[in-house]
């Protein structure tokens, strides 16, 4: 095969016609390691770019669908009803059909992010089959071929890690084996015909786990091997290593989880100094960020508008007055304490370059160390961390030691507080509910606003609810997809979801 640079459009993905069609509209031959690291970094990586509303695009509406977030009733709506809850009801309600707009007239596309998390797969396909034929002429060369493979693992695992997470059952050793979970594509061509028996298929979700394992396992030993020169936005061995620790802990495998962060803590334990000030958190400048791919969502988009997202009293509740990170949170001039905005989290750039879903910092390591440690019944180095933890973020800290399942409650908890709206509490709440141990599941309600199509005036606010152990807690795979095949592969069982009265509550 030809070592091209898919320049334009790679392997493009534009629906149930072409879906994993070959398609390239402008080729060059790759002669050199940087042709194929320039594809990486444009094809490969997920881009930031400026973000109004939540995208629904590359998984952007993840931090929409759990516990820390609600709506501003009554008023008038602002501008950002329209354009941006109508899009997002679906995802925001927990709907059968996501795209399905409220008054249930339109139907958007659903599949953008399975496409085009496929599609970057895909890219580094190629670069990882392809890049080994390539003459270098130089030690230098050959160093940056295997950073460049290492990148490559490294989003593979990423992309297959959300992927798993957003269309599969939460990972669950008993039924592992047997639960459908994603395609598995490693290979760099296109091996299916729709018109033929071949059929996609839905790898079981431990084959699917496995092979992100494997290729995390993998992007440690390459950018090892040969370390970053360009880190924060460029895959690292410290980035790769806290991944791996996040998906040993999904898979409750909890020596390796503790093994891997504790690996990461020896060489990088940096945690940002927050204080009383209140200034953006989330920024290429803090210390605790190791890698970020994509954008920030949620800051133009959680500023407790009327009719808008806010956060949660719930989650607001949990830090203590004396707790630095209560500040992130500021009321909206116009609605006040009903209306709390994620400001200070954030950050208010409209274009920011750290992702409210692909960042990884140092304080997960913290949480994913204490939580492997307390599985493990080693409650004194599980308080050890989860203390260090806190005492960087409240005032005046004086630890209480734990044990048993408060242990494990305080940790969850300093979870939630500590990773909002980034990406982790709706996967979080996912694998409690699977637990072994200590299993965890609750009812989550969602308040949504309708108002008068013309002139945006309040008219009511349903709520919805999602039950313990909800099967909405899956995504259905995207339709187009389920279409494509004269055989579907397995859809996922998620119902039609109606509001509910004060009785059903």
């Amino acid at each position: 095969m030809k070592k091209i640079i898919y320049g334009l459009i790679t392997l493009l993905l534009s629906g149930c016609s072409d879906f994993l069609k070959e398609y390239s509209q402008t080729q060059t031959v790759a002669k050199e390691v940087s042709h194929f690291d320039e594809v990486l970094l444009g094809d490969g990586y997920i881009p930031a770019s400026a973000c109004e509303y939540i995208s629904t695009n590359y998984a952007g509406w993840l931090n929409t669908l759990d516990d820390d977030i609600t709506t501003v009733p009554n008023g008038t709506a602002g501008k950002k009803w329209a354009g941006m809850m109508q899009p997002l009801f679906g995802y925001y309600a927990w709907q059968l059909e996501v795209g399905r707009n409220p008054e249930g007239n339109t139907l958007r596309d659903d599949s953008q992010t399975w496409l085009e998390f496929y599609r970057r797969i895909n890219v580094v396909n190629i670069i990882l089959k392809e890049i080994d034929d390539i003459s270098v002429d130089s030690p230098a060369e050959e160093k940056d071929r295997i950073r460049v493979k290492g990148e490559c693992h490294f989003i593979r695992g990423q992309l297959f890690f959300t992927l798993i997470n957003l269309y599969a059952k939460a990972y669950n050793e008993a039924t592992s084996t047997t639960d459908p979970g994603v395609p598995l594509k490693l290979t760099e061509y296109v091996e299916h015909d729709k018109d033929k028996d071949i059929q996609f298929e839905r790898t079981p979700v431990a084959q699917v786990y496995n092979q992100i394992v494997k290729d995390l396992q993998s992007a440690v030993t390459f950018l090892t091997e040969s370390p970053q020169s360009r880190p924060l936005h460029r895959a690292s061995r410290q980035a790769a290593l806290l991944l791996l620790s996040r998906v040993y802990l999904y898979m409750q495998d909890w020596e390796n989880a503790r093994q891997t962060a504790e690996e990461l803590l020896t060489e990088q334990a940096t945690l940002s100094q927050i204080n009383t000030q209140a200034s953006a958190f989330l920024t290429e400048e803090n210390p605790e960020v190791l890698f970020s791919q994509g954008s920030l969502n949620v800051q133009n988009s959680i500023q407790g508008e009327q009719g808008d997202f806010a956060v949660s009293p719930e989650l607001v509740e949990l830090f203590d007055t004396t707790d630095y990170r209560r500040n992130f949170f500021v009321p909206h001039f116009t609605t006040g304490a009903l209306g709390l905005s994620a400001k200070y989290k954030t950050g208010i750039e409209f274009v920011s370059h750290i992702s409210d879903i692909f960042t990884l910092r140092i304080a997960e390591a913290y949480l994913n160390m204490a939580e492997a440690c307390a599985m493990l019944d080693a409650t004194e180095e599980a308080n050890r961390y989860l203390q260090r933890l806190r005492e960087n973020r409240i005032e005046n800290y004086r630890h209480t030691a734990y044990s048993g399942e408060q242990l494990i409650d305080e940790i969850r908890l300093e979870r939630r507080r500590e990773l909002c709206f980034e990406g982790h509490r709706w996967f979080d709440l996912r694998r409690y509910a699977v637990c072994k141990t200590y299993p965890y599941s609750k009812p989550i309600r969602h308040q949504f606003n309708v108002y008068e199509s013309r002139n945006y005036h309040w008219e009511r606010t349903d709520t919805y609810v999602l039950k313990e152990n909800d099967p909405a807690y899956t995504f259905q795979i995207p339709q187009s997809v389920l279409e494509y095949d004269k055989v579907p592969m397995p859809a996922n069982p998620r119902e039609k979801r109606q509001p509910v009265g004060e009785d059903d509550e």
